[in-house]
Formats: C-alpha cells, structure tokens, sequence
C-alpha cells in the first residue's frame, strides 16, 4: 500500500475516501482514530489516505481532478463569488 494524499482534516479526508470508493478503489485512512488527540501530538501528517500499490496512479489523478474543479458558471453563490457553498 502506498500514501498517496494527506487531507487537511478529517472532512476532506472522508470525502476523497467516499470518491475512491465509488470509483471502485479501495482506500484505507489512517489516523482517524488520532484526530482526538490533537494539541498533544503534532498536527501535520497525521491523516492519510492509502491505496494498493497498482491503484495509486489513478487515486492521484482523480484527487488532482478534484482539486483542481472549478464551479460551474452560474452555480456560484451571488455572496461568494469564486466559492461553492455545500
């Protein structure tokens, strides 16, 4: 298995891992269980999302996808111009 993306936080981490899955990947995050701990462990590194060796590249390409997706034209908030709200 390799580490292919460390998520900011556990939010970002579970939405990317529900996307590996629907793709058909298998996904495993590790550190979930640490988060409660944080302030007394450091904070960066502890998330991380691993795959199977032969599924990295096409994990990595469908997560750059998702970082890098725009909003539609017009799906955008008047409010929050350049932000899609959830």
């Amino acid at each position: 298995m390799q580490r292919i993306y460390e998520p900011r936080d556990l939010l970002e981490a579970e939405m990317l891992r529900g996307m590996l899955l629907a793709e058909g990947i298998d996904v495993h995050l590790n550190g979930r269980h640490l988060i409660g701990a944080v302030g007394e462990l450091p904070v960066a590194g502890l998330l991380g999302l691993m795959v199977a060796d032969g599924e990295a590249d096409r994990a990595m390409q469908l997560i750059a996808a998702y970082n890098g997706a725009e909003p539609l034209p017009g799906d955008e908030p008047e409010s929050y111009p350049g932000e899609l709200i959830c």
